[in-house]
């Protein structure tokens, strides 16, 4: 196994066992034993200096591994969608891997499907399919149509 291996193997388990309840109750244990010994130690500036160093290094190592795993997790799921796309019967494939493209790109794509949205949601109006398509095109309550003057 190499190192790539064995960080991503570490990697996993560690973002596994971080987001588990037992795993909060033994932060809380830490910071509440510190919290206790800190009239012992007449809230020195060691004491001070215990918990930001150690919180400090741990946070600086999750961090990484959660960078990681969320790395990971992305790649698998645009792999998914990508092969949802190929897999659908008239679906268009050029959507594969659209995270590679730049920001002017990616913005061309979302105004072009915002005005496909915006096009059937009207379409759905005047049909009268969607639920909220009367209470949109009805007068609102309270008088403010002919009728209310």
């Amino acid at each position: 196994m190499n190192i790539a291996e064995s960080f991503t193997r570490f990697a996993k388990a560690t973002a596994r066992a971080a987001g588990r309840p037992a795993t909060f109750g033994l932060a809380l244990l830490v910071i509440l034993t510190w919290a206790v010994t800190g009239p012992i130690f007449r809230f020195s500036d060691t004491w001070q200096l215990v918990i930001n160093t150690g919180t400090t290094i741990v946070t600086f190592l999750m961090v990484f591994l959660i960078q990681n795993t969320q790395n990971r997790d992305s790649v698998a799921m645009q792999i998914k969608l990508d092969e949802l796309l190929r897999a659908a019967k008239g679906a268009e494939t050029a959507m594969a891997d659209l995270e590679d493209l730049t920001e002017e790109e990616l913005e061309a794509f979302q105004a072009h499907y915002r005005r496909l949205a915006e096009a059937a949601r009207s379409k759905m109006r005047q049909s009268e399919r969607l639920p909220f398509a009367k209470a949109r095109t009805a007068p609102p309550k309270g008088g403010s149509g002919p009728a209310g003057d």
